[in-house]
């Protein structure tokens, strides 16, 4: 059988036809209408003053640091169950990160362990929370402890574009937010990301610095160090394109998180991915969590009885305190994104998955633990 992937790119006629007409325009280089287009779109969406298309989301995270001053002998705290990319641009800017657990209904930023981080360090000059595999963090109590530690507040979306929490948008809340645009993303550009802000001043000193931090004289003057860091013209009209069908988009990856739970949940020992009431996910990823004990079998069985059906699956992510590259670390630790790592794993969740491959996948883990009952019987 074909394979079958957690989230490929979801690609229609009309993206095609956007790219056509974005190369027939003759506007190859790095701006161009489609690029301002699309950032006043993300604007509106996000209801955000200012927008600015990056390559990555990872840059966008950059930037908002840089923006904030952010760098050696400062600290910032960070999620330790996430993506490395929600701490790398930490170090980028020499500063350090602290890493801080998550709470149970939401899988996200944990605000009891916060507010315990932002009374014992002190020297935090931001906060990072995450939106995890499409769902928002707890942000009313988020914002108030940062609020009253007068440290502002970064918002990576990067997975959570359509997601809302209490009726905003993820990527409506603190100082600077952003998104991805990755190839896996619900909506994709094929790399690239947009950092949001309501500050003008912010707007125009990051395109400065994405930019290379170009002077506005008539020859090339650099007074200070820049990146190349922005979104091309092209790449922004596939991103116009996509976004018009991102309500579809999430209402189909609900339909199969919805799907999966009326399945998989009647088999002892799976447990879908808690939704809180407070938010409306955009359901990136079905995650579930697998207890050995009941199930008879591991995630680790269940992703290898996948694989061997040529369907991908992969773990919940390795939080961060236990990468090698941020061994001795500071981490304020409640054993809840340990314990997700080690009964957590991610199923295909794709806009464009059909409902037969999406049996396909829980007829295949329904027979893996028929299987480990069987073998263990």
């Amino acid at each position: 059988m074909s394979k079958l992937y957690l989230s490929p790119p979801d690609l229609a006629d009309s993206d095609h036809a956007s790219l056509h007409q974005a190369l027939e325009s003759g506007w190859v280089a790095p701006v161009g209408p489609h690029l301002d287009h699309f950032e006043c779109r993300m604007a509106l969406e996000a209801e955000r003053s200012h927008a600015v298309a990056l390559n990555s989301g990872t840059a966008a995270l950059h930037l908002a640091l840089k923006l904030l001053g952010v760098g050696p002998g400062d600290q910032v705290i960070c999620p330790s169950f996430t993506f490395i990319a929600s701490a790398n641009p930490i170090t980028y800017c020499g500063a350090e990160p602290i890493f801080v657990d998550s709470e149970c209904s939401t899988w996200n930023l944990d605000p009891e362990l916060l507010e315990r981080a932002l009374k014992n360090e002190t020297a935090v000059k931001a906060v990072i929370c995450v939106h995890l595999y499409g769902q928002c963090a707890q942000m009313d109590p988020i914002l108030s402890l940062c609020a009253d530690y007068g440290v502002p507040l970064i918002e990576d979306a990067a997975e959570a574009l359509g997601a809302r929490y209490r009726g905003r948008p993820a990527g409506s809340f603190g100082a600077l937010s952003f998104y991805s645009f990755n190839g896996n993303k619900i909506i994709t550009t094929s790399a690239g990301g947009m950092l949001m802000t309501d500050s003008e001043a912010w707007a125009q000193r990051a395109q400065k610095l994405a930019s290379q931090a170009r002077e506005e004289v008539l020859h090339y003057e650099h007074l200070e160090v820049g990146y190349n860091y922005r979104m091309s013209n092209i790449l922004a009209a596939l991103g116009l394109a996509q976004l018009d069908s991102l309500e579809r988009r999430v209402f189909q990856r609900k339909i199969h998180f919805i799907a999966y739970r009326e399945q998989l949940e009647l088999q002892a020992g799976l447990q879908m991915m808690p939704i809180h009431p407070d938010g409306s996910p955009n359901y990136w990823l079905t995650c579930l969590t697998v207890d050995p004990a009941k199930a008879d079998a591991s995630p680790r069985n269940i992703i290898e009885a996948l694989a061997a059906e040529n369907i991908e699956a992969r773990p919940l992510w390795k939080p961060l305190h236990m990468q090698p590259v941020f061994k001795g670390c500071v981490a304020y630790l409640n054993g809840v994104s340990e314990a997700l790592y080690a009964t957590g794993l991610c199923l295909p969740s794709g806009s464009n998955m059909l409902q037969q491959d999406r049996q396909r996948v829980i007829d295949c883990i329904v027979s893996c633990l028929k299987k480990s009952n069987v073998g263990n019987g």
